[in-house]
């Protein structure tokens, strides 16, 4: 997921334009589905989309993910895992691959 690395210099830069304040859970996820919004904005009328720009507005997700994740003291590691492995007893490969159904379709 995101390195040690990474996450250091998110918070080392928060930190020293005191915008801690400013980052109640609330407002990191409302930050997270805005910036998903412009993601999605990238593709709204082509899927052809710029690139950079893609790249941009996913690291603008990332970021405040990272946030919210630390804010609320959630190892991103350990829930992706627990919900890839709580997905998988939902769509086992055998009944779910190669098909875009809900697991109760399938």
């Amino acid at each position: 997921m995101v390195t040690d690395q990474t996450r250091q210099a998110i918070r080392a830069f928060t930190d020293e334009r005191e915008w801690d304040q400013f980052h109640s859970a609330a407002n990191l996820a409302k930050s997270i589905s805005i910036e998903a919004g412009e993601l999605l904005e990238c593709f709204q009328w082509t899927d052809d989309a710029d690139p950079e720009q893609v790249a941009e507005e996913l690291a603008d997700v990332l970021t405040y993910c990272v946030l919210l994740a630390d804010r609320l003291g959630v190892d991103l590691d350990a829930i992706v895992l627990g919900k890839l492995r709580a997905s998988a007893a939902k769509y086992p490969v055998d009944k779910a691959r190669g098909k875009s159904a809900k697991y109760d379709a399938l």
